[in-house]
């Protein structure tokens, strides 16, 4: 029996590197069922990413594929994140959300505009950032760089 019964997590999962890996092992780990909100193409305009970005069709055949040699595909449900609350807006069902110490900034506003509209809190289970090999984060922007691969390890 998992700790939550339905978990959200979001991101744009381009470049699926150990870092995502640990987001998405953590939400399969204390959720039965999963959302994963992956930023649409729209939203990734807006965010205004520093690099170019894999499309929203190559980022979630990417998520899928993952998922599936994983045995996890029959637990996830991906959406189409429009802006940063997704679906915690309105499904009340969602008991935790997955963020990383980097947005859990957002989780908390979400809280507060759950609180608003008269649904309860989601709780917030925060994963610690994966380090590079260089003791930096790993990220798809430094990966994009050619500073690091996939694993953090410096190039």
């Amino acid at each position: 029996m998992k700790q939550y019964k339905k978990v959200a997590v979001g991101g744009t999962f381009d470049e699926l590197h150990s870092g995502h890996k640990v987001l998405l092992s953590k939400a399969f780990e204390v959720g039965e069922q999963v959302i994963i909100g992956l930023t649409s193409d729209e939203f990734v305009q807006q965010i205004g990413k520093s690099h170019k970005t894999a499309s929203y069709e190559e980022r979630c055949q990417g998520l899928e594929a993952y998922l599936a040699g994983r045995g996890l595909i029959e637990r996830v449900q991906i959406v189409s994140l429009k802006d940063p609350y997704g679906l915690t807006l309105s499904a009340r069902d969602i008991d935790a959300l997955i963020v990383s110490k980097e947005t859990q900034k957002t989780g908390q506003l979400i809280n507060q505009k759950r609180q608003a509209v008269g649904y309860p809190p989601i709780q917030l289970v925060v994963v610690d950032m994966v380090p590079a090999q260089n003791h930096g984060s790993i990220s798809t922007t430094r990966i994009r760089r050619g500073e690091i691969d996939h694993q953090g390890c410096t190039l």
